[in-house]
Parts: structure tokens; sequence; C-alpha cells
């Protein structure tokens, strides 16, 4: 059991952390590190948090887990902070769904203070919705988290941090960072893009047909409601694995229009069935 659990940025995916870690007693104790001590109130309200503070210092001291919950680009900066305060034999970890900055910045750190161990973590899991109000124990339950341990992590950091995960509910997989980070260009970030281009093209196309949208477009567009200084980040971050997925939509997309324009029905009904059993393929 982790006697002092520290998590920074108590948002949907550090309040889950919190919420899972209490229901499965992972830890004897849940400390919250946030920028408002009223917004972290709820949190040590209902039990998620032992005590909640504003100092990432005060916050981190005597943790053996700490907890990276703020978006990708605020953890890179806050990881120096955590560094220099984390007790010697500390792991750091992070949620963030990009991991090659963050990794080579721990590793950059490890140097100057090999006694803190930093291993990265991505959780599959979360919403088009932010904030601790919308937090879920049970988040990462069946969920599936990715470690990417960096040069410096040691076996037992990265043992410690996939048992954690596991003691939530997750099914834990191992990447390396920049395998890591393209898979989720493809699989995460790709359909976030495609979801706001999606919105705009109807909004260029036919403004009116927003009107009568139901469950398809919905559904297909549902995630174009995540929140824009995120995804912000998330997008500058892995511009570059951002922008290689982006170019094979755009070769598959012109591929499809082709098979359309070309009138030939049978081909595009191939086409189709292969997707078709792609997309089954993943149930």
């Amino acid at each position: 059991m982790i006697d002092r659990l520290a998590i920074v940025g108590v948002g949907l995916l550090g309040g889950s952390v919190a919420k899972a870690a209490r229901a499965h007693a992972v830890a004897r104790e849940i400390v919250g590190v946030g920028r408002d001590l009223g917004r972290l109130g709820p949190a040590v309200s209902d039990g998620a948090l032992d005590r909640a503070t504003t100092d990432v210092a005060e916050g981190v001291a005597g943790a053996d887990l700490v907890v990276l919950g703020a978006p990708v680009l605020v953890n890179e900066t806050l990881l120096a902070h955590v560094w220099g305060a984390a007790p010697a034999g500390a792991v750091v970890t992070d949620v963030g769904s990009t991991k090659r900055s963050i990794v080579g910045a721990a590793d950059r750190l490890a140097a100057g203070r090999p006694e803190v161990q930093f291993v990265g973590s991505h959780p599959m899991a979360g919403s088009e919705q932010s904030g601790y109000g919308v937090a879920r124990g049970d988040l990462f339950a069946g969920a599936t988290v990715v470690v990417t341990p960096g040069d410096a992590g040691d076996a037992r950091a990265v043992k410690g941090v996939s048992e954690f995960w596991a003691a939530l509910g997750a099914r834990v997989v191992t990447l390396d960072p920049d395998t890591h980070d393209r898979a989720v260009a493809a699989i995460s970030h790709l359909p976030h893009v495609v979801a706001w281009a999606l919105v705009d093209a109807v909004a260029r196309f036919e403004p009116e047909a927003l009107a009568i949208a139901a469950r398809g477009f919905k559904d297909t567009t549902r995630i174009a409601a995540a929140d824009p200084d995120m995804w912000r980040e998330i997008l500058l971050d892995n511009r570059e694995a951002v922008r290689g997925s982006v170019a094979a939509f755009r070769r598959a997309l012109d591929d499809l229009d082709a098979l359309v324009a070309a009138g030939d029905a049978a081909a595009l009904t191939a086409f189709l069935a292969r997707m078709k059993t792609a997309r089954e393929r993943l149930a």
C-alpha cells in the first residue's frame, strides 16, 4: 500500500485517480494540489482527498507516488517543481496523452537528481467533459493504461506504477514514448481532428443541416465538444505525429472520394466491406 499519494491537478483524470485510489484502498493518505482551494473543496468534502493545498512543495512532501493530472504542457512545467520538492525515493507519473516531451524532460532531471524516478502513464479513458465534477471512481475499470518508461527509469519504479494502475482496475501495457505518441496520434488525436473538421465541413457545406442532426452525426462528433485549451496543448506537443496521421487520413479520404466519383459500385462495396470487417475486429 502507498503511504502518501499526491495528485497535482484534481480535474477529471486526477479526481478519478483520487476516487479510484480511495475506493480500492491503495493509499493511506491522498493529498490534492491545485491552483484554487475552492475547487479542491468538493474532493475533500466527499472524502476523495484527505487534504488539499495550493503549494506544490507542501503537497508532494513525503509522497511515495506523485501523479501529475494537469494538461500536458502544464505537467511539463510542474515536473521540475515536483522533482525538486519530492522526497528521495519518490516516483512520479502523469496522465497526459503525449509522452516524448515529458519523458525526455524527466530523463534530464534525473541526471541531476537520480533519487527521484519518473514513469510516464497514459490512461486511455476520459470524457469530452472536464473538471472534478465529472470525475468517476470507476473510470479506469477495464480501461487500458499505457506505461512509457524513459531511459532513466528503473525496473522497480515501472513495476510500482504498473501495479498502481492495475490496482485501480486497468489493463496495463508498456510502450516506448515515441511509439506511444504515434499510436495515440492515430487512434485518439486524429479522431478528434476529424470530429472538429466534420463539424466545420457541415457548417461550410450546409449549415442549416445542423438543426436536424440526429444520433449518427452527434455520436460521430461527440468528442468535438472536448476542452479546447487541453486539446490545443496535445496537438502542439504531438504535432509531428498528428500531422502524419492527418496526412494518412487525407489520402484515405481521397481514395474513397475517387471510388464514389468513379461510380464503380462493386469496388465501392468491396471497400466498405473491408472497413466494416476491420471495425468489427475492434470488438
